[in-house]
């Protein structure tokens, strides 16, 4: 997509030769939403890839179930400080080198979380890998803005879709790699590959910067300070922010359990096979990418309601039929479909209150969002472990209900 330019008109006087227009300036480079979704699929992979394989981690370093598990809240606690520290750079910051940079550093950490000889350094890796791993979070404002309001939420959706395959096929992929490379560690060599690619493209395919040339930078500590502000100034992002965060806090109890859930009797699944769960949800994350469109035209309200309603079926589903295999996939296909519409709805709400502020309210909503991601993800390695599957599935959806009445009153900027 093109992005529309501005041309001035030639003036003339009376018996005077007409004045020649000024050249036009070049028009900017087409928004490449393609590479950027791929981009997004494969960093936000980081964070997931690793839940098939917590099982194997366990016996490799030979823990405990639960502290395995600290795995996948540490890699939510860390995407929730790269989103608070590194995201609102992108309103100020020049992309292209901010890019290279966390790339890098990402890579960097995947290297050592793969060589861990202890659970420590691998927690400390994941923390390390999960901060830096945020360049979903600056692609999405940087497209939305560029795309203009009557597109947003279409980018935001392609985007988003990108996000959800990478995050649910990395787990069929991950799960697949460990089982063929005989260990959990070849998974975190592929990633840091995948991860290194990516330098060669994406800074390529970003602007230089989302701010005006002419505008005046804010200081870094401003700008932070500024984050609590920006939420009490906006309804429409306070609204997005909890469901957000009530909707991902269910998503990660549901997800985070499920591979001890499918390794335990009666089902005894290995993590090729729990990894093939994300392979079989593929259809539900593309039938999310319509909910884009359908926030273009119905707006985000409508759009969010029916997402938790999606979420709470899939439980249901999957807390019925605890030792069904398809009844599991069919509550994973609708929660993966009803998390990733009700993200693409509150994201291009967010995303319409400004391109100034768009990189900073995105690190509100976001930091919200994981913050229950990293809530559930350690609600379901304490609950599963002490309770089991159905404690699982009755706090997921104690989350989904809490996400409801959060926009009962219309927002005034939708």
């Amino acid at each position: 997509m093109t992005l529309l330019s501005l041309h001035r008109r030639t003036s003339t006087r009376p018996g005077t030769a007409p004045t020649p227009a000024p050249a036009p300036a070049p028009a900017p480079a087409p928004l490449n939403v393609l590479v950027l979704a791929v981009a997004g699929a494969v960093t936000v992979a980081n964070i997931y890839f690793p839940q098939p394989l917590l099982a194997a981690v366990a016996r490799g370093l030979a823990v405990s179930d639960r502290t395995a598990g600290l795995v996948a809240t540490a890699a939510q606690l860390g995407y929730a400080l790269g989103i608070l520290l590194l995201v609102p750079l992108a309103d100020t910051a020049r992309l292209r080198r901010l890019t290279g940079v966390l790339l890098a550093l990402t890579t960097a950490a995947l290297l050592v979380a793969a060589a861990a000889p202890n659970v420590l350094t691998l927690l400390l890796a994941t923390l390390a890998l999960s901060t830096t791993t945020v360049l979903p979070q600056i692609l999405t404002p940087v497209a939305a803005a560029l795309a203009g309001p009557e597109r947003r939420g279409r980018v935001v959706g392609v985007i988003g879709l990108g996000l959800t395959l990478g995050s649910t096929l990395s787990r069929t992929v991950s799960g697949a790699v460990s089982d063929a490379g005989g260990s959990w560690r070849a998974a975190y060599l592929v990633a840091a590959a995948a991860t290194a690619a990516l330098l060669w493209v994406l800074p390529r395919a970003l602007p230089e910067r989302l701010a005006a040339a002419d505008r005046p930078r804010v200081p870094y500590g401003r700008m932070l300070a500024g984050l609590p502000r920006l939420l009490g100034a906006h309804r429409a992002l306070r609204v997005s922010a909890l469901r957000g965060a009530c909707v991902f806090a269910a998503y990660s109890v549901f997800w985070a359990a499920l591979v001890f859930h499918l390794a335990a009797p009666p089902l005894g699944y290995g993590p090729g096979a729990s990894g093939l769960f994300g392979l079989l949800t593929v259809p539900a994350a593309l039938a999310s990418a319509y909910a884009g469109p359908l926030t273009d035209r119905l707006g985000a309200g409508p759009v969010g309601r029916w997402a938790l309603g999606c979420v709470a079926l899939g439980l249901a589903v999957a807390g019925l039929a605890p030792g069904s295999p398809v009844a599991l996939v069919a509550g994973a296909g609708l929660v993966v479909l009803g998390t990733s519409s009700c993200q693409v709805a509150n994201q291009s709400r967010v995303l319409g209150l400004g391109r100034a502020v768009a990189a900073r309210v995105n690190t509100v909503f976001m930091l919200a969002t994981f913050g229950g991601g990293a809530l559930g993800s350690l609600t379901a390695a304490w609950l599963y472990g002490a309770y089991g599957w159905t404690a699982v599935v009755l706090a997921a959806a104690g989350f989904t209900v809490l996400g409801l009445p959060a926009g009962a009153r219309r927002p005034r900027v939708a």
